[in-house]
């Protein structure tokens, strides 16, 4: 019985150092990801009237050719169009103006008021102690 207790803590102590040393060499050897957010921007089309499923298919075909537009990132609910484009490459009076192009569509482009336009939008409440926690631990595996 004794010996058996005595394997069992030696397998349960070599599985825990393999695995701290695997963890250990994935910290020090990972590299922390780069994303290109900063160039990313979500724009806006308002339809005058509602957009049945073959209008969304369409519009989403039509705005998937224009450069600079994230293609997976194209959302259309009942009259209005949200897409995502890279603002190094085009902007949403570009997008609009070459939608408004390929088919004669009833609809503007949506313009931030000004009131807006300088309001911090994240949720999250950056003097928490949860936000400083998940930032901290953030910074340390990357």
């Amino acid at each position: 019985m004794n010996t058996i207790f005595k394997k069992v803590v030696i397998a349960v102590t070599v599985i825990g150092v393999l695995f701290m040393s695997i963890l250990l060499f994935h910290i020090i050897t990972a590299k922390p990801a780069v994303y290109e957010n900063a160039n990313l921007q979500v724009s806006r089309i308002d339809f005058k009237s509602n957009i049945d499923s073959l209008q969304a298919k369409q519009i989403c075909a039509d705005l998937r050719t224009i450069k600079g537009l994230t293609s997976d990132s194209i959302i259309v609910k009942r009259n209005v169009v949200v897409y995502f484009h890279n603002n190094k490459i085009t902007n949403s009076e570009k997008v609009y103006n070459e939608l408004m192009s390929k088919r004669p569509y009833e609809a503007e482009r949506f313009i931030l008021p000004a009131n807006m336009a300088n309001k911090e939008v994240c949720p999250v409440d950056q003097n928490s102690v949860s936000y400083k926690l998940s930032k901290s631990i953030n910074q340390f595996f990357n």
